[in-house]
């Protein structure tokens, strides 16, 4: 347990110190980015440590792992949604999660809204925006998100704060900078606060681009 907890101790400190050079070569303020720490690949014991180091922010991409974490861990943390949400699961995930940073299509936002509505609960969400255009990826086109952001504004236990993407994968992050960009731009354009993107292997680059959240799983427990 010890030595568990002083390399995920170790990651996290280079982690935070990257993003705090990143956003400083950007001319912003460090605090301005969010760390939401991806848990869904490891235990609880891993998520215990990360919250008593001082990280406010989980994200699980199933209910099953989510759901025996937060009986486990409590709600003193923020727990993300942050993988692919069937509409059959909305009643779950709203009962559990604080914020849906994949929503991807309108049925499931209004699916979301429904269950918010029984059971009481209010939800962040972000947008997922295909931003690159790959087939493979889900969301919004940067076309037709506007549509929802318009739609949206009508259900009132669900609040929308961003959006998100997932650029592409890829050996040089330099070469997804524009996806960034492209992403920063449209937020700015809706209104929107939120913009989270990057990962561990380009998650740098994001923060310059103007990420307020980075999602990062791998670098902290390797």
């Amino acid at each position: 347990m010890d030595e568990m907890r002083s390399r995920i101790a170790r990651n996290l400190e280079e982690i935070r110190g990257r993003i705090a050079a990143a956003a400083e070569r950007a001319g912003r303020d460090p605090a301005g980015v969010r760390l939401v720490a991806v848990t869904k690949a490891v235990g609880v014991q891993e998520a215990q440590i990360l919250i008593e180091l001082g990280v406010t922010d989980l994200g699980e991409n199933r209910t099953q792992n989510a759901q025996e974490k937060i009986e486990a861990l409590g709600r003193g943390v923020r727990w993300h949604m942050i993988g692919n949400v069937q509409r059959r699961k909305a009643r779950e995930v709203v009962a559990l999660f604080d914020t849906v940073d994949s929503v991807d299509r309108l049925k499931l936002a209004e699916a979301l809204a429904q269950r918010g509505d029984e059971q009481g609960r209010e939800l962040d969400v972000l947008l997922e925006v295909n931003v690159s255009g790959e087939e493979a990826k889900h969301g919004f086109t940067p076309e037709n998100v506007a549509e929802a952001v318009e739609r949206m504004a009508q259900w009132g236990r669900l609040h929308l704060r961003g959006v998100m993407t997932m650029a592409p994968f890829v050996d040089d992050p330099e070469t997804v900078r524009p996806v960034f960009s492209k992403l920063r731009r449209l937020a700015d354009g809706l209104g929107l606060p939120e913009v989270s993107m990057g990962m561990t292997n380009d998650f740098e680059v994001a923060v310059e681009e103007g990420a307020t959240q980075v999602r990062i799983g791998t670098a902290l427990f390797k």
